[in-house]
């Protein structure tokens, strides 16, 4: 009849430190099988903004690239916009504040420096910690010049530094139709998005 079981069968304390043990070794190997398959990861989202005036005299840096224009960005180091907004999306993503935080503009030793250099570091910053790229996101806000032919040039530089496969960058432009101080053409902004895993 079911249910029945011999009464004569007894469980000892090593019979059931025996079963602990297997099963506590069988949910080890499968954790570590699975974390090798991408699971169990510690994935983590970041937003990066940055904005710079423009002025003459000053040249315009976009995502590695400088790009040809009667007026630049104004700024500390090459006042690169997109770079700047990429580096503090990785740098939240991390929790370790923004590029203002380790990259003072009242540091000379960041006068002029070309911001390809200032995401160099916050890459290895980010490796120190175990942390990978996963992807980037982002979109720069400018009334001119038109910048689209620019783009492929601007994901290689990224993925230069990043280490980053380019179809894991992605770079979008648009005007804001005239409004505001991008539209009156006094400045430009940049918004960025990074996973980071680890």
């Amino acid at each position: 009849m079911g249910g029945d079981y011999d009464s004569d069968i007894e469980i000892t304390e090593a019979d059931a430190k025996y079963c602990l043990d297997t099963t506590q070794n069988f949910i080890t190997l499968t954790e570590n099988y699975l974390k090798t398959q991408g699971f169990f990861m510690n994935i983590r989202i970041g937003q990066g903004y940055d904005v710079h005036q423009l002025g003459e005299g000053y040249d315009l840096w976009l995502g590695g690239v400088k790009i040809p224009h009667t007026v630049g960005s104004v700024g500390h180091s090459d006042a690169d916009v997109l770079l700047h907004a990429i580096c503090d999306a990785l740098l939240g993503a991390a929790a370790m504040g923004d590029i203002g935080k380790h990259f003072k503009n009242t540091d000379p030793r960041w006068k002029g420096i070309d911001s390809k250099i200032l995401l160099k570091i916050v890459v290895e910053m980010l490796e120190k910690e175990g942390y990978k790229i996963g992807n980037i996101d982002s979109t720069v806000c400018l009334q001119e010049p038109k910048i689209s032919k620019y783009i492929p040039e601007m994901i290689n530089a990224i993925a230069e530094v990043t280490g980053l496969t380019e179809n894991c960058i992605s770079i979008k432009a648009t005007t804001t139709e005239e409004m505001g101080f991008v539209g009156r053409k006094e400045g430009l902004d940049a918004h960025a998005i990074a996973l980071i895993y680890k």
